[in-house]
């Protein structure tokens, strides 16, 4: 029998320090994604890690000087509107280039920030976009500054952006049926100062194509109309979007996706669903739809999916659904049938859905739903924040509602 050599740990000791520390390192872990997930699933973590509300990118900005990040001298009115439930939030209104320049030319000086009469004049001669941001930041972000200054030149409309609640100088706790309020208030706000719902556009950007959605079938069981609606780079629900989205890289509630009761107590601790999926089929007037495909962050199965619950009722049903379980086998007659529905389906839908594809940019959709039109746009660029700001996306939105050149 061999001696072990001094100073040197058998094998078998080296191997089973090693598992040990293995096995330390995974209680561990599993201990913090533990306190990660119960944090989350509280409402003040939850909050926070949903709205970024307290990231208020510029920091310390200077709302009362639109001009300080990137706007013309007068052409921004800065202000604040008070919501039915008392909260104060800021606002800007950005008049349309057209009426901006009208002003500046026949001015005998330098503009100051347009008044209340200015405002109700532009909301008169030019249709107004209520534009509602995504997540984190404020409305003086650069990103969109950007948006305000091509919907504005390009599409010759008024921008009414705000902040819910919360944001930036916003007052308030965020919350979905806060946003909501701060949807409606806006809204109000441009009828009572003389623009009418017709000319009113109604435009989302990620986070805010929830709130937007919301204000949509709000007006709709109101049975107003507004111009239309515009999703840019929108998810089916927060429910389904956390399903894959990650922090930092890191998938962080994909383990939760490995077992039922986990997708259950999911769906259970998020306390802000903005459920587009369940809602958008009551929007009662034409709707655009824009996402990229390099989109990281919201990927642009979302959009598809939103396209084909509208589509959907348009379709020739399926006498056989397909299962909704592993376990659950059809026959090969039900199996047949099934084949045949869903080939009867697509055919259906290649007639129904005119479909223009452009190698440089990407494809448009369009097809008559039950409110309207339906335009969809999948470009290749854009990511997740400029898709709003592309050209192309731009033309084909001034086309679907009559704005620019095309009014």
């Amino acid at each position: 029998m061999s001696a072990t050599p001094k100073g040197r740990e058998p094998k078998s000791g080296r191997a089973g320090g090693l598992l040990a520390k293995l096995h330390k390192f995974a209680y561990l872990t599993s201990f913090l994604y533990a306190c990660i997930i119960l944090l989350l699933a509280t409402p003040f973590f939850q909050r926070h890690a949903l709205y970024q509300h307290a990231f208020k990118k510029p920091w310390g900005a200077k709302f009362h000087l639109p001009e300080k990040y990137g706007l013309a001298p007068g052409k921004t009115l800065n202000f604040k509107l008070t919501t039915s439930d008392n909260v104060t939030i800021g606002a800007w209104f950005v008049l349309s280039e057209p009426f901006y320049q009208s002003l500046r030319t026949s001015s005998p000086g330098p503009l100051e920030q347009p008044s209340l009469k200015t405002v109700q004049e532009a909301l008169r001669a030019n249709p107004t976009i209520l534009y509602f941001h995504g997540n984190a930041a404020t409305r003086a972000a650069p990103l969109r500054i950007q948006h305000y200054s091509s919907f504005s030149s390009r599409l010759r409309v008024n921008v009414l952006v705000i902040d819910y609640r919360g944001f930036a100088d916003s007052e308030g706790i965020p919350s979905e049926p806060g946003l909501t309020e701060d949807a409606k208030t806006a809204w109000r706000w441009v009828l009572e100062h003389g623009a009418k719902p017709e000319d009113i556009m109604l435009v989302g950007h990620s986070l805010g194509t929830g709130v937007t959605s919301r204000l949509a079938t709000w007006l709709a069981q109101e049975g107003v109309k507004p111009r239309g609606v515009a999703l840019l780079a929108p998810f089916t629900s927060l429910a389904t979007l956390v399903e894959t989205y990650d922090l930092g890289g890191i998938p962080i509630l994909q383990p939760l996706q490995t077992f039922a009761i986990g997708r259950k107590l999911m769906k259970k601790l998020i306390q802000h669903p903005f459920d587009t999926l369940s809602v958008i089929k009551d929007i009662n007037v034409p709707l655009f739809i824009a996402h990229s495909q390099n989109d990281v962050d919201i990927p642009h199965s979302h959009s598809r999916t939103l396209l084909d619950v509208l589509l959907d009722p348009h379709l020739p049903a399926s006498p056989v659904s397909f299962p909704a379980t592993p376990d659950q086998i059809l026959g090969s007659e039900d199996y047949a049938t099934y084949v045949e529905a869903q080939k009867q389906r697509r055919e259906m839908r290649s007639e129904l859905v005119r479909k223009v594809e452009m190698p440089t940019f990407g494809t448009v959709e369009e097809f008559d739903g039950a409110a309207g039109k339906v335009v969809y746009v999948e470009t290749f660029w854009g990511a997740h924040n400029d898709v709003g700001v592309q050209e192309g996306v731009q033309d084909v939105l001034a086309s679907t509602f009559r704005l620019g050149a095309h009014i």
